[in-house]
C-alpha cells in the first residue's frame, strides 16, 4: 500500500511548444496512474528561446489552470505543437474554446500578462537549479534531463519515488 499522507513531488519542468514535453506526457499518464495521490506531479515552467510561442502557451496554460482545466489544456496544447509553432497564439485560444474554457479571458491573460510573473519566477528557479532544457524532471534532489533523451528517465523517476515512498 503507498502512504499518500505526504505524496513525494515531482516538478516536471516543461514548455508547451516542445516536441519531447510532448513525448514525455505519456511518461507522465503512467506515473499518474501508478501511483495516484502518492506523486504530486507539479508543472513548471521553462518557455526556450527557440519556441516563439511558449512564452504565451505557459501564461495560457496558467490561466486553463486558474479555471480549473490545467493539464488537460496542457496535453492539449503539446498535442498540437506543430500547429502552434505555424500558427501562433490563435491555437492556444482555439485550444481553450475546445476544451469549455473561457477563450476570451484566456486571450485576455495573453494581453495584459496577468501570469507572467509566475511564469518568469518559475523560470528563474529552473536555472537557479540546473535546468537548460525540457523536459526536466526534478524529484528528490535528483535532477533528471529529459531534454537529450528520455530514455529511462521513468524508470528512474519510479526508483527514487518508490525510495522516498517506502
Amino acid at each position: 500500500m503507498i502512504d499518500t499522507s505526504t505524496p513525494v513531488v515531482l516538478d516536471v519542468w516543461c514548455e508547451l511548444q516542445c516536441p519531447d514535453c510532448h513525448t514525455a506526457m505519456a511518461d507522465l499518464r503512467a506515473l499518474r496512474e501508478r501511483y495516484g495521490a502518492a506523486l504530486d506531479i507539479r508543472f513548471r515552467h521553462f518557455p526556450l528561446a527557440k519556441h516563439q510561442h511558449a512564452q504565451a502557451a505557459a501564461q495560457a496554460y496558467e490561466e486553463a489552470h486558474a479555471q480549473g482545466k490545467g493539464q488537460a489544456y496542457a496535453e492539449a496544447v503539446l498535442a498540437r505543437t506543430e500547429e502552434l509553432t505555424r500558427r501562433g497564439e490563435p491555437v492556444l485560444v482555439e485550444t481553450a474554446a475546445e476544451l469549455g474554457l473561457d477563450a476570451d479571458e484566456v486571450d485576455t491573460a495573453l494581453i495584459d500578462g496577468r501570469h507572467l510573473l509566475v511564469v518568469d519566477a518559475d523560470v528563474a528557479e529552473g536555472k537557479a537549479i540546473g535546468v537548460t532544457g525540457t523536459p526536466t524532471y526534478v524529484i528528490g534532489d535528483e535532477l533528471l534531463d529529459g531534454s537529450k533523451t528520455q530514455e529511462g528517465l521513468r524508470e528512474r523517476i519510479e526508483e527514487t519515488a518508490d525510495r522516498l515512498l517506502a
